[in-house]
């Protein structure tokens, strides 16, 4: 934590620093507030600072490049979420990753954090998970193939989408035998190609990287998903309540059996979220509110202690 905050505190003088000269004013109540704040012996105003200079030390082009591919893995996991409909407070079991590079651990346990999954796998193929389907280029295969479209476009919903997508990226064709007896080459120009999911998962394709879902929930999961849920809601009525960040809170919790029941059993883990430190059942307190949790409706109520 310490790291992370002197990281960002660096970041924002440093900044500052750089755009005194652009941004006089701004920057200089930054820096007053930030470093002479803390530091008597700072120089009074940031413009009778040095500029900064370029620490080639802290330059770490590895690292920048293993961000990059951790950002573009969850812009298209987040991409595949919104596909499948979950929730981002539903954990989900696993995530595969087909692409040109791999991760150390530590960035793999970002994206599970990003992501909100149990494991990250990257995988030589997504067949398993992933096939492909097939329609004609109008423009380019009418002309070539005329009366012979219609066979050619019932025998594209009919192929193996994966084996024909091998094929393709074989011999750069794709070879159909014709009920007249006459064959077609069709080469990537001349199919409209689709990533078709399998079912149970989901998955995102761009430059070169595919991220796929296993959508797959299990009541583990589900159960997970609804404990944060229940942490996300009671977070909320402490606010709402105007309640100060280090109040401790009861809560009770009433009007849904299964809720109840998922209570009991993380009753620890959210109490340790939300600085509670007694569940009530079937009771109610000062600060009452009815709530829809995945489908499931519960009244739930918070009190100061």
């Amino acid at each position: 934590k310490v790291d992370a905050y002197m990281t960002l505190y660096t970041c924002l003088v440093e900044v500052c620093k750089a755009a005194a000269p652009m941004v006089p004013f701004m920057t200089e109540a930054i820096y007053r507030n930030l470093v002479c704040s803390v530091d008597k012996t700072a120089p009074e105003s940031i413009h009778l600072c040095d500029f900064p200079a370029v620490e080639e030390s802290w330059i770490l082009p590895d690292l920048e490049n293993e961000m990059e591919d951790v950002l573009q893995v969850v812009v298209l996991g987040r991409a595949c979420r919104n596909q499948a409909n979950i929730k981002n407070r539903q954990p989900v079991g696993q995530v595969y990753i087909k692409s040109d590079f791999t991760l150390p651990d530590f960035c793999c346990q970002i994206i599970e954090d990003e992501l909100n999954v149990k494991n990250v796998k990257f995988t030589d193929t997504v067949r398993d998970f992933t096939t492909y389907s097939y329609k004609p280029q109008m423009k380019t295969v009418g002309p070539k193939y005329g009366k012979q479209l219609g066979a050619i476009r019932q025998m594209l919903t009919e192929v193996d989408g994966n084996a024909a997508m091998d094929e393709l990226e074989a011999n750069g064709v794709l070879k159909l035998n014709l009920p007249d007896g006459t064959a077609a080459a069709l080469t990537k120009d001349d199919l409209l190609i689709s990533m078709a999911q399998k079912p149970g998962y989901e998955s995102v394709q761009d430059r070169g990287i595919t991220v796929v879902f296993d959508t797959n929930l299990t009541p583990e999961l589900l159960e997970e998903g609804m404990v944060r849920e229940i942490v996300s809601k009671i977070q909320t009525m402490r606010k709402d309540s105007g309640f100060e960040v280090m109040d401790h809170i009861k809560v009770a919790v009433k009007g849904n059996e299964k809720v109840a029941d998922i209570m009991k059993r993380n009753e620890e883990s959210v109490k340790a979220d939300t600085l509670c430190e007694e569940v009530l059942y079937d009771a109610a307190l000062a600060h009452e509110k009815e709530w829809n949790l995945n489908g499931e409706k519960v009244t739930i109520s918070v009190e100061k202690i």
